[in-house]
């Protein structure tokens, strides 16, 4: 096709193909606990801050997400008996959370598995390069972000 051209030098092209292709590796690797990717990291964040419990607009704000998509995974993982909220005795509009036994090893499989990718993504290209590429990933988004819909 004609477009080819256009797609093979687009790196907004590129970049969606490599998020959908990174967003199937991550569903594979929460699947064993019938998670989501967000939900694995929501569980690896809550896990790497305890004993300090975390509020989900903390997450939505780590994840560049929205209130309502994080609230969508902490009832799924409320639901499945991972985590649970508590009210938060200075903020009774806000919760925290706290993993359950079970969350916790969930969070370490999780963890786990997101090693194992980050390992693999290193030894089949580099360290630094996969630096670079982070760096210029990063820049890209902030450019589309300064830019914005023409």
């Amino acid at each position: 096709m004609r477009i080819e051209a256009f797609l093979r030098e687009s790196p907004m092209f590129a970049v969606h193909c490599a998020a959908r292709r990174f967003n199937a590796l991550a569903s594979q690797a929460c699947a064993g606990d019938e998670l989501s990717f967000r939900e694995g990291l929501a569980l690896a964040a809550i896990f790497f801050e305890a004993p300090q419990q975390i509020k989900p607009s903390q997450l939505a704000e780590t994840f560049a997400t929205s209130r309502g998509n994080i609230s969508h995974s902490i009832s799924s993982l409320e639901g499945k008996g991972l985590l649970q909220r508590k009210i938060d005795p200075k903020d009774a509009r806000a919760y925290l959370l706290t993993l359950r036994p079970a969350g916790k090893k969930a969070a370490v499989r999780v963890i786990r598995a997101f090693d194992r990718m980050q390992q693999a993504f290193e030894d089949e290209v580099g360290k630094s390069a996969l630096v670079d590429a982070l760096k210029v990933i990063r820049l890209l988004g902030e450019v589309a972000l300064s830019n914005g819909p023409a």
